[in-house]
């Protein structure tokens, strides 16, 4: 059974930091590009970062270039997004998400992607 699980959101005040997990089952993440989307109640899901199969290529909305990082331990199953300097605007829910091929061609794309985990809420607030 294919399972995206996230992990590590919450509640923080304007400028801290927090570091998301999305853990994988199911199937070979190595192969895989694995995306980070954010999502608000009733809206379509909003592309934030994306990492290729083996690590080397990576993307960023605008909106976080410089203030996110998106990693990955294929090891251990698990995706990481590292968010920095957060601002009240990033506040959603943010998903991870597993798209083949592993590359990063088309990745800013919610269509592209197989496999969605159900999202971990990130709340930015003083």
């Amino acid at each position: 059974q294919v399972q995206l699980v996230e992990s590590g959101g919450g509640l923080v005040q304007p400028g801290g930091s927090l570091r998301l997990s999305c853990t994988v089952s199911g199937f070979m993440l190595d192969y895989y590009a694995i995306g980070w989307f954010r999502q608000c109640p009733g809206k379509e899901r909003v592309f934030v970062a994306a990492i290729s199969w083996d690590g080397r290529s990576t993307d960023y909305d605008d909106s976080v270039k410089g203030r996110f990082t998106i990693s990955r331990d294929n090891s251990k199953n698990t995706l990481y997004l590292r968010m920095n300097n957060l601002k009240s605007e990033d506040t959603d829910l943010y998903r991870c998400a597993a798209a083949f091929p592993g590359g990063l061609e088309g990745k800013r794309f919610p269509n592209a992607y197989l496999f969605w985990g159900q999202g971990t809420q990130v709340t930015v607030s003083s």
